[in-house]
């Protein structure tokens, strides 16, 4: 008879098919990712995995562990783990048959092809492409969270396959599937707000990128790292990251575009005003007709859509004081977005450019018009407040800080909201240390 639950935890374990030994093994990884591979790292015996899931602690275990779980399962905290597990959820049935469907065909597949020695049936290449292409184009559906557990998995899955061949035509195919995954799980932590190894992972990327001689994929990577580098207070290196991901051949007119978007906020985070404005100008009138391989027949999150560039001229255009440019832009992307069915939307796009359009009312001193664009921004799930989100909301709670507005009623709940709104998002919880530090640069 199957015993129910004593914990989240539990709940969670079960769920994910963890029994102690995959669970041990799942928490030294995550503890050598935080802190190293070091002697003093936690560790979690079998006994204490069973006191752990069986509802018997009376406090918490240390700093060090509880870090480690949270991010294993960073929809939670350490204290809502190790309390009650969910006493109902409609979608649990739905969401456990998915998972077993998934993993069962992952599993037929993989031991469909374990008859290969020194290579690997081409079709399980084809497969994990299939699987980094479809994640690239749901990444803007996705938690960010659910999309870097769905980013690890597959990595596992393409390094296993790595390791099976010798053939280098298999292994460059399979290098930059690799490269494309650590691209999109550097995305997903930068949104959650874990810039360091963020950086780590648009690194892996690049190197896969110029290792396989696959320039689109080193483009994407060094601009990953140039919107790092301004998030975290270094613009000057956002610049030269972005200047030189330009310089990389055989790139379509998108990833020109992503780029040039990129630049012209670093520029702005520098003060230059000119070089951004020359930036944005290119972003929309440079236009060969090229496309890439990654940009454009992966697309997704490597494409750049025209409501992604509206909301990063909006964002850029705020830096520069040109706040009549940012409404414009805002509104743009807003429209754009728009038009697109609803499952095709992106929350983040449309509560960023939301944001910025409740921004650049404000510095045209119209606070009841910006309390209406924020609307939408409500609305956003907590578990995808992604740090774009993050930051553009507290700059606003920053600038409605300022004495001119002490007293007043709309400016005074708006920054209540946002201080709710962000204290439950992921960057504020998960990364605080990180994510403040460039909300505030």
């Amino acid at each position: 008879m199957r015993t129910e639950p004593k914990t989240l935890l539990a709940w969670l374990c079960d769920r994910d098919r963890l029994p102690y030994r995959r669970f041990e093994k799942r928490f030294t990884e995550y503890g050598v990712r935080l802190f190293g591979n070091t002697p003093t790292n936690p560790t979690c015996g079998e006994t204490q995995f069973r006191r752990w899931t069986g509802g018997k602690l009376l406090t918490l275990p240390g700093p060090a562990t509880c870090q480690i779980l949270e991010s294993m399962w960073p929809e939670y905290t350490a204290g809502e783990l190790f309390g009650a597990p969910p006493q109902s959820d409609p979608q649990a049935p739905a969401y456990d048959l998915e998972q077993r469907v998934r993993m069962t065909a992952e599993e037929a597949l993989e031991g469909a092809d374990t008859t290969a020695s020194a290579s690997v049936s081409d079709n399980t290449i084809d497969e994990l492409r299939d699987q980094v292409t479809s994640l690239a184009r749901q990444y803007h559906l996705m938690p960010p969270a659910q999309a870097y557990e769905t980013g690890d998995r597959l990595r596992l899955a393409i390094e296993r396959q790595r390791d099976r061949t010798q053939v280098p035509v298999q292994q460059q195919d399979l290098m930059i599937l690799n490269g494309q995954t650590a691209a999109l799980l550097s995305v997903a932590a930068f949104d959650l707000g874990y810039f360091p190894s963020a950086s780590s992972f648009a690194r892996t990327a690049s190197v896969f990128g110029e290792a396989t001689r696959f320039t689109p994929l080193q483009a994407y990577a060094d601009g990953t790292l140039a919107y790092i580098a301004y998030h975290t207070g270094n613009p000057t290196e956002a610049v030269a990251k972005a200047t030189r991901a330009l310089s990389c051949s055989d790139l379509g007119d998108v990833a020109h575009r992503r780029l040039q978007a990129i630049k012209a906020r670093a520029h702005a985070h520098l003060g230059d005003v000119a070089a951004a404005r020359q930036a944005i100008r290119l972003c929309v009138d440079e236009t060969w007709d090229r496309r890439d391989e990654l940009h454009d027949e992966v697309g997704g999150e490597f494409a750049f859509t025209l409501e992604r560039l509206a909301m990063s001229t909006s964002t850029t255009a705020l830096l520069i004081g040109d706040a009549v440019q940012a409404e414009t832009d805002a509104r743009r992307a807003l429209e754009l977005l728009g038009q697109r069915p609803k499952d095709q939307q992106s929350s983040h796009v449309k509560a960023s450019a939301a944001a910025d359009l409740a921004h650049a009312r404000i510095l045209a001193d119209d606070v009841d018009g910006a309390a209406d664009a924020m609307t939408s921004v409500w609305s956003v799930p907590a578990d995808q407040r992604k740090t774009g989100i993050v930051v553009r909301t507290a700059r606003i709670g920053r600038h409605l800080s300022k004495p001119e507005y002490h007293g007043a009623q709309v400016p005074r709940t708006l920054r209540e909201q946002i201080e709710d709104f962000n204290r439950v998002s992921l960057p504020h919880r998960l990364g605080s240390s990180v994510a403040l530090l460039a909300i505030e640069g």
